[in-house]
Parts: structure tokens; sequence; C-alpha cells
């Protein structure tokens, strides 16, 4: 077996021009972890994700190179956070997707991509090597349909 056997081969996609807030509702209204950022042409460019979002929120100070190593003294209300989602929900995704996302091919062989899927611990692009073209994406869910259907 292969990962094209336990992928999705009909992901929910973004372009990387599709707004952050847009991208947001997608994942709070499946419960994505990330989804696929391909251009128009179906290449896979990156993800978008939690990840992301959590980034786009926390104060920047957190993230300044060689920066703090103590954080518990910075009190944030859910407001805070929110405000700064609403400054940048109007951005487009390419502003913070990852672009270095590991993948496999649909012919990787199921038992690499299932550890892949464990170390990740996230969702798993499936890409046509070559073309670099989207396949499908292999979640958690996907895979323990799949195991508890055999």
């Amino acid at each position: 077996m292969t990962a094209k056997s336990v992928m999705d081969p009909h992901p929910c996609i973004l372009n990387p021009s599709d707004t952050i807030k847009t991208a947001a509702g997608y994942i709070m209204e499946h419960r994505y972890r990330n989804l696929p950022v391909v251009s128009d042409d179906g290449v896979f460019l990156g993800v978008f994700g939690v990840n992301c979002l959590l980034r786009l929120v926390l104060p920047k100070a957190l993230f300044i190179d060689k920066g703090l190593d103590n954080v518990g003294f910075i009190h944030e209300s859910l407001h805070d956070l929110h405000d700064r989602l609403r400054e940048v929900e109007n951005e487009p995704i390419s502003v913070c997707m990852r672009q270095d996302a590991p993948t496999v091919s649909p012919d990787t062989p199921l038992v690499e991509t299932l550890l892949l899927l464990y170390q990740q611990r996230t969702s798993i692009p499936v890409v046509v090597q070559g073309s670099g073209k989207l396949m499908g994406m292999i979640s958690y869910f996907d895979v323990g349909e799949k195991i508890l259907s055999a």
C-alpha cells in the first residue's frame, strides 16, 4: 500500500491570495490543522495552518531573534489576541504560509507515510514529483477511517 491509498483526493485548498480571515474560517469550521496552498494550475506551494494563526496573534516580541527567554510577565487577554487577528485578517495567507512543509509522493510506501504523519503531527500533502501538482492530503482522520474500515 502507498500514500495514495489513504489520502483525501479532494482536500479543501487555498490560493496564496486568499485572506487570513478566509483561511481561519475554513480551519475553525472544519477543525483543520493546516490546509494546502496551491497555484491556479494546481501546483503545491505550501501550507497555511493553526501555527501561522498563532504566530499572527501572539505579541511580536516573542519572535525576535535572541529575544525573550521568559514570557511569564506578558499578560494578554483574548480581546488583545482578537485585535491582533483583526489587524491582519485581510492580508493574504502568503505572508505566513509554510513553504517548506514535508510532502510525500503518491507512491510513497504506507509505513513511511504514516511515520512522517506521526513525526510531523500534522496533515501531509501528497505531491507528484516533477510537476509539483497536489494530489491530495493525508490526515489522522483519513488514516483512522481507512484502518477502522479495513
